[in-house]
């Protein structure tokens, strides 16, 4: 991953954790996808939240000189898809999340580590080896 994208994925982590983006997971799909190098995957509890969370990132990294190219679904707040090149962000309701299941779609590639990223008690997920999963997170079925 180049340092750039690298960038982009640290402001849109930690602008997601400001309002409480959880089960952040960075998964490197530039093999098998030839559009972008890296998914950011983020959870939000209602739909005003998960408004909240990509208007948040996608200030952050505009405030940092990063254009957003295409943005989908925000008015729903269901499911909010920021392209930001090679970075692409979907932030989901965590019901839809559940529903379409990326992770699994995207199984064979690589889940990058946002533990430096991410503050202590923050909820991510273990999977993707984050550390720092707070207490008040349902275990994982």
């Amino acid at each position: 991953m180049e340092a750039n994208t690298q960038k982009q994925l640290e402001i849109a982590v930690k602008a997601a954790a400001k309002l409480n983006g959880s089960d952040q997971i960075a998964i490197a799909v530039g093999e098998l996808f030839p559009l972008a190098d890296v998914f950011l995957l983020v959870s939000g509890d209602v739909e005003r939240n998960v408004q909240a969370i990509a208007r948040e990132i996608e200030d952050e990294l505009n405030q940092n000189g990063v254009k957003t190219l295409r943005r989908e679904g925000r008015e729903g707040g269901r499911w909010i898809l920021l392209d930001f090149g090679d970075l692409i962000v979907h932030v989901f309701h965590r019901e839809e999340r559940d529903y379409y299941e990326l992770e699994r779609l995207w199984s064979d590639c690589e889940q990058l580590d946002l533990s430096d990223y991410i503050a202590e008690g923050s909820r991510v997920d273990p999977v993707a080896g984050a550390a720092g999963e707070s207490s008040d997170s349902l275990p994982a079925n």
